[in-house]
Formats: C-alpha cells, sequence, structure tokens
C-alpha cells in the first residue's frame, strides 16, 4: 500500500491512497482525514485503506485523482517525533574525519543518534531555503520508518513489529555549521534545518522480498544537478537494523504512533556505489587527493533521491530539490 498527503492549507495536509504506479490517487475521508489520524488507529484503519488501495489498482474507483508530486506534502508534514540514526558507521567515521573528531570505539556498539525538528517538514518537491550558502549546504540520502505505539524498553522482537511504513528522506545538513555546534557538547540544532520526505510512504509488504523485516535491500539512487552522485545499497553494510534503531530510541522514553526513526546517510565500504552526501565525498577526496574538490551545494543546484524495485519502478516517488535563496 502506498499512502501520500496532499497540501491543502492545513498543518496536516489531506490524506490519500496512491496507485502501486503512482499515477492516481483516492481521497480516504471515511477513514482518516490525514495520516497522523490513520496511525493513532493503525490496527483499525490499515485494512480499510488497504482495501482502497486494492479498488484503486483494479480500477474499480470511479471518483480518482491524478498524482501530482508538486501537489504533494512530505507523508507526515509534521511529526510527533523525528529521530535520525547513523547507522552506516563506516559514514560516520570519515564524516568526522572530515571535521577532525575521533571516532570513539562504542559508535560499533552502541547506535548514534539526534532528535531532529520534526513540526514543520518540507514537501519532497519543495525548495530548499538558505541565507548563507558559506553554510556548507549538503543533501543527505536516507531511508526511514515510521512506527506504530512502541513501550518505553521495549525489546527489539516488539520493535520489529511497529513499522507501520517506509519512506526516503532528505536529511538537510548544514556542515560547516556542525562543528561549533558539537564543540558546545550539546549536538545539532541551527545545523539541521528541515528535512523532506518521500512523495509516498509503504507499508512494508509493498516492498516484497527487498524488505526482510530489518533492513530495506534496495540501492538508494541520488543525482546531483542530472549527474549520478551515489547508489549504494541501502541493506549493505547497515551496522544497526531498524529494530535496533527503534528499541534505542524507546530505551529511555516511549515512542506514540507517528514517530519517524531515520537510517542516517547510506553509505557502502564499496566507494565505486558513490555516495548519499556531499560530506562523505569531499572526506574520500581529501584521503586519495589531499583536499576536497567538491563543493558544497549552490544557489540553482538539484538534488533528486529516488529508489526502485527489482522491475525498475519508481517505489516511492522522487524527492526533487532546489536550492534558493532566503
Amino acid at each position: 500500500m502506498k499512502l501520500a498527503t496532499l497540501k491543502n492549507n492545513t498543518r496536516d495536509g489531506q490524506l490519500v491512497v496512491v496507485s502501486q504506479d503512482l499515477t492516481k490517487a483516492v481521497l480516504v475521508p471515511d477513514v482518516a482525514h490525514s495520516l497522523q489520524q490513520a496511525l493513532d488507529h493503525w490496527e483499525l484503519n490499515q485494512p480499510k485503506l488497504q482495501d482502497y488501495y486494492e479498488r484503486l489498482n483494479a480500477g474499480k474507483i470511479a471518483k480518482t485523482l491524478p498524482f501530482k508530486e508538486q501537489a504533494i506534502a512530505s507523508p507526515l508534514p509534521r511529526a510527533y517525533q523525528w529521530a535520525d540514526g547513523s547507522a552506516y558507521v563506516n559514514h560516520v567515521e570519515l564524516v568526522r574525519k572530515a571535521r577532525g573528531a575521533e571516532m570513539p570505539a562504542d559508535f560499533w556498539t552502541d547506535p548514534l543518534m539526534y532528535q531532529g525538528g520534526s513540526d514543520s517538514f518540507l514537501g519532497p518537491h519543495d525548495e530548499i531555503l538558505i541565507k548563507n550558502v558559506d553554510w556548507g549546504l549538503d543533501f543527505e540520502a536516507e531511508v526511514a520508518v515510521i512506527t506504530n505505539d512502541v513501550a518505553i524498553g521495549a525489546p527489539i522482537s516488539e520493535t520489529e513489529k511497529s513499522i507501520c511504513l517506509l519512506m526516503l528522506v532528505n536529511d538537510v545538513s548544514l556542515r560547516n555549521l556542525i562543528p561549533a555546534e558539537i564543540n558546545k557538547g550539546f549536538g545539532f540544532f541551527q545545523s539541521k534545518p528541515s528535512s523532506a520526505f518521500s512523495p509516498v510512504a509503504v507499508t512494508p509488504d509493498e516492498l516484497e522480498d527487498a524488505w526482510d523485516g530489518k533492513k530495506l535491500h534496495l540501492a538508494l539512487v541520488t543525482h546531483l544537478n542530472n549527474q549520478l552522485f551515489g547508489e549504494p545499497n541501502a541493506g549493505v553494510d547497515m551496522t544497526f537494523d531498524f529494530p535496533t534503531l527503534i528499541a534505542h530510541a524507546a530505551k529511555t522514553r516511549p515512542l506514540v504512533a507517528g514517530s519517524i526513526i531515520g537510517s542516517g546517510t547510506v553509505s557502502n565500504l564499496d566507494r565505486s556505489k558513490g555516495s548519499s552526501c556531499i560530506a562523505e565525498k569531499r572526506m574520500l577526496e581529501i584521503i586519495n587527493q589531499g583536499k576536497p574538490t567538491t563543493a558544497f551545494m549552490q544557489l540553482g543546484d538539484e538534488v533528486r533521491i529516488e529508489m526502485f524495485d527489482k522491475k525498475g519502478r519508481n517505489i516511492f516517488g522522487t524527492i526533487k530539490q532546489t536550492v534558493k535563496a532566503l
């Protein structure tokens, strides 16, 4: 099943069920007006939404809308919780080197996670507004899950069952603001502006055997200015899987339905697959050439993030964002 949120001048938008080929959508006000409302009673609403999805794909719904990604908000335009992990530890190691920070040994055994701003996400085709390009604007292509309610201290066996939906993410970062914030000992804030999510969120069964209940085994494809930037496999070199990340987030607090947990920047040790952010590529340039040659994003630059199934079909729709001056 594929779900999306139409922009409609409200904070939470209008929930729609989207056809598998991403061409049509149907309003479902009799089930829920927003995705958060659907998630609040997921066990009750999921079968009803699934029925809409099956009838939509079978051509049995007369009144449908054309699905236009430009009119779509992130699946959850705002969320109660957005916690982003760093599941690909080889990426963390490279980026920390880029800012002269040592890599603690426990990073390989205990997940790293930050709590991001979740009150106002960007839509998948919204512009990235920036006041000063010297702040080092970077994209970070990631995978994320949306959970049901998770009890405090829930074990991994339970957190695996809590995953309702999956999405793609552009976790926008301002790299040149990060070191000063980290050095204060309190973490990211100004260096992590609003993130954007894929046009649709999908249920795990939509991914067939590419989803094993813990990891998504498909390439995450990123283009910068229409040039392939990276296509690492999201299921490879993922040190901490999603149930582990969720359990980490719920160690000292419950998570409510609609919580979003991110994978962190997808990265493979096989460097021929490219990178999912500029910072990683710059670090590799420093290692191989002695200096970085790839600039951070400039005004007018465009990033595109997608994932395709084994038949070449776009699963989540396209995150496509252009940088614009604020």
